[in-house]
């Protein structure tokens, strides 16, 4: 099922798992996943609400221990070595882990000083000057905004110097601006040869990683560039251009068939082309309308893929 990719084999693998399984009571939420991510590469992680994704991260980075499978991160063996496994990673969750009544200065000391870091003065300076954060090192956490908070609790990830970053939707909520200076500092990072395993919702922020993996319901089910992705997904698409064109998503709607509203064009996709062309068949008349096949969109093909995996709730 899904898009079977595999990626080029790395010279150096900072994350190598296999077949991992993590179950809460009756329910399996991540269901033999497989996963290698080079050093220095940035590796998207993708898949809808539900599906594993956080799972997966804590099992990598120590917080959790695996119910089956295994596998290294930085060489280290995830069951037996995950205290050194923590030491060598930096965990950033989705939801923002810092003090709201200390200021963005003592929230890095804070975290200095439970890391038992040596040269604390230092890290902390070079934190504060290399996120843009120096200038407001004594604002009060609380008062800051979601972009402001994100690029602290990245800083503060990063103080120990960690060889794997480990991100969960660290840019949800945040503006545009903030997005794009966030993934900078991601990318000067990955230069420096530290990997970064990221999970998100945001398709553009998965065209900027190296590789990708979606997860859907448990299951690792696309894996490869973003490239190697589309051109193996199995998917048709057609758009239509015009300015009535998104109101036909509705008509053109199949079990086997996806249409979505984009402004004044519409994506129609179906892993059958022949299907696509008998449900536009009656609107390609149109003068108003402009009908093309093109390439699908990672949004199209994660949709589709969304589609025929097995929802895993469901069955407990």
């Amino acid at each position: 099922m899904g898009v079977a990719v595999t990626a080029a084999p790395d010279p150096v693998l900072a994350i190598d798992v296999h077949d991992l399984v993590k179950r809460f009571g009756a329910r399996t939420v991540v269901d033999r996943v497989s996963l290698a991510v080079g050093a220095g590469r940035v590796c998207g992680f993708l898949g809808p609400n539900g599906s594993g994704k956080t799972t997966t991260l804590r099992m990598i980075c120590g917080l959790l221990t695996p119910d089956g499978g295994g596998g290294t991160c930085l060489g280290h063996d995830l069951m037996r070595e995950r205290e050194e496994i923590k030491r060598q990673t930096g965990y950033m969750s989705q939801r923002f882990g810092l003090y709201d009544d200390l200021s963005i200065r003592e929230n890095l000391e804070f975290i200095a000083r439970v890391y038992a870091l040596d040269r604390l003065r230092e890290r902390v300076d070079g934190a504060l000057e290399r996120l843009g954060l120096a200038t407001r090192q004594k604002q009060i956490t609380g008062a800051l905004s979601g972009g402001w908070k994100q690029r602290l609790a990245l800083a503060a990830c990063m103080l120990h110097e960690p060889r794997v970053l480990l991100l969960d939707e660290p840019t949800a909520g945040v503006d545009p601006k903030a997005r794009r200076a966030f993934w900078d500092e991601i990318h000067a990072y990955a230069a420096r040869g530290i990997t970064v395993l990221v999970s998100t919702h945001y398709m553009d922020e998965a065209e900027r990683c190296h590789e990708i993996a979606y997860i859907a319901y448990g299951e690792l089910i696309a894996r490869g560039t973003v490239a190697d992705v589309i051109e193996n997904c199995g998917l048709h698409a057609f758009v239509a251009t015009g300015p009535r064109a998104g109101r036909l998503a509705d008509s053109l709607r199949r079990p086997d068939i996806t249409a979505a509203a984009f402004g004044t064009t519409l994506h129609v996709c179906s892993p059958e082309r022949s299907a696509i062309l008998d449900a536009i068949a009656p609107f390609r008349g149109d003068p108003d309308l402009d009908w093309q096949e093109a390439q699908p969109t990672l949004e199209d093909i994660f949709i589709h893929l969304m589609g025929m995996a097995r929802d895993n709730s469901a069955e407990v």
